[in-house]
């Protein structure tokens, strides 16, 4: 059967690679005390429409036998921020807020395949929601949290360090508005763009919404900002100032002071990280990997104050999503990333004849009792096929005998006495290691 473009698959190696993240990530966002939760794949075509422009990447999902007259109207979720939104609705009279959650979860989007963006890719978010008011310190703990995430993954599989650009829409906005603009949001989708189009295309979009010459060279230079320390006075040189100008200088001077303090080398202001999507309201932050830009944006988020309400009580949050597939993906498939062998087994537990079978059984229960990953040779050829049955999986160690049996590091050659009720495997053997290639 051929293969569809843009839905990953691993071999064995790449997949624990992938897991491993996985738990990287889950253990540092329940150290910060964030609650998993999983939302189901599909939402009402409507709810998923929310976000406007994208709503062409939706998968719609039917029943094959569907009528004609079949009212189901279904798509499969493209991120977890909006099922989240509608999770909170859902369940606000059972959640204690602030609400902290991570999800780890695949999303779906129909847009063309290349390097980094794919049509099911892996995601995980976390995100803090609030009861009608939600403390900005939080848009702080988020980025932290996040970019701790990243510094374990970076320490512990080796992927490339991060840069987080960061920005505030109160002072996007504020700016643009300032500038006599009628349709901020317009502008700041459009802005959202410059990286991909760059400045002509972009002046030539502001163009066609009739945006004068003067002011899409001042929304140019106000986007062409990039600093972690005079972003503040560069701002303040273009002679726009307002109260959301003012407010959004604020927000963002506390939160590059809060992450300077922690990674001084990790963030920048940069004034054209918009955020395209309508519903964010004030910082908005976007990661790369350093010196692999090409991945684009790896990880984003931002704040955003009414994106979940139900008419009379609002849940403003904040929260941020970690690119699992875009980041992996592309390090597992050149093989930059591979697992040191293809089974979690770090013993084989020889079959002396098929007789006997049970006893070798017998070992493995009492390895597995106490954690030990293993499993039982499938037949009890000549010892040296068994050994080299193990050598081809990567597994290290073999069993031989009984409970009271030897064990041998197929590497070294070494054999020894050893008790299966005691015996364990050196702490580098017990799992496989993930290697840079």
């Amino acid at each position: 059967m051929a293969s569809i473009s843009g839905f990953p698959e691993f071999l064995p190696q790449g997949r624990m690679v992938e897991t491993r993240a996985l738990k990287i990530l889950s253990s540092v966002f329940e150290l910060h005390g964030f609650a998993n939760i999983q939302t189901r794949a599909v939402e009402p075509v409507e709810e998923l429409s929310r976000k406007g422009e994208i709503t062409k990447e939706v998968y719609a999902v039917r029943r094959i036998h569907a009528g004609a007259d079949d009212t189901d109207d279904f798509g499969l979720h493209f991120d977890l921020t909006v099922p989240f939104a509608r999770y909170v609705l859902d369940n606000a009279g059972h959640l204690n807020f602030p609400f902290r959650r991570y999800q780890i979860q695949p999303a779906w989007r129909g847009e063309r395949p290349q390097e980094g963006r794919y049509r099911e890719f892996w995601q995980a978010d976390i995100d803090i929601v609030g009861l009608n008011e939600l403390s900005f310190h939080h848009d702080i703990e988020v980025v932290l949290v996040m970019l701790e995430a990243c510094q374990r993954l970076e320490e512990e599989l080796g992927i490339p360090p991060v840069l987080m650009r960061i920005n505030n829409r109160k002072l996007i906005q504020g700016f643009y508005t300032g500038l006599g603009i009628t349709d901020p949001m317009a502008v700041i989708q459009i802005i959202d763009k410059l990286p991909k189009i760059g400045v002509r295309g972009v002046t030539q979009m502001l163009a066609e919404l009739g945006t004068d010459g003067d002011v899409i060279d001042k929304i140019l230079t106000f986007a062409s900002i990039e600093s972690r320390t005079d972003f503040a006075r560069e701002v303040g040189a273009l002679g726009i100032t307002n109260e959301m100008v003012e407010q959004g200088i604020l927000e963002l001077e506390t939160l590059l002071a809060a992450v300077i303090g922690r990674f001084p080398d990790n963030v920048v202001v940069d004034a054209k990280i918009a955020r395209g999507l309508d519903y964010y309201t004030g910082s908005v932050f976007e990661l790369e990997l350093v010196g692999n830009e090409s991945l684009g944006t790896i990880c984003a988020g931002g704040r955003y104050d009414s994106l979940a309400t139900d008419g009379k009580t609002t849940y403003p949050g904040v929260g941020i999503s970690f690119g699992v597939s875009r980041v992996f993906a592309p390090l597992i498939s050149k093989s930059k990333l591979v697992a040191s062998r293809c089974v979690p087994s770090v013993i084989l537990i020889a079959v002396d004849s098929d007789d006997q079978r049970a006893q070798a059984d017998e070992v493995a229960a009492a390895l597995r009792s106490r954690g030990i990953c293993c499993e039982v040779s499938p037949n009890s050829a000549k010892y040296g096929k068994q050994i080299r049955f193990a050598d081809r999986r990567g597994i290290p160690y073999v069993w031989f005998g009984t409970l009271q049996g030897q064990v041998k590091d197929i590497r070294t050659g070494d054999q020894e006495d050893a008790d299966a009720t005691s015996w364990t495997p050196p702490s580098e053997d017990a799992r496989p290691q993930i290697i840079q290639g």
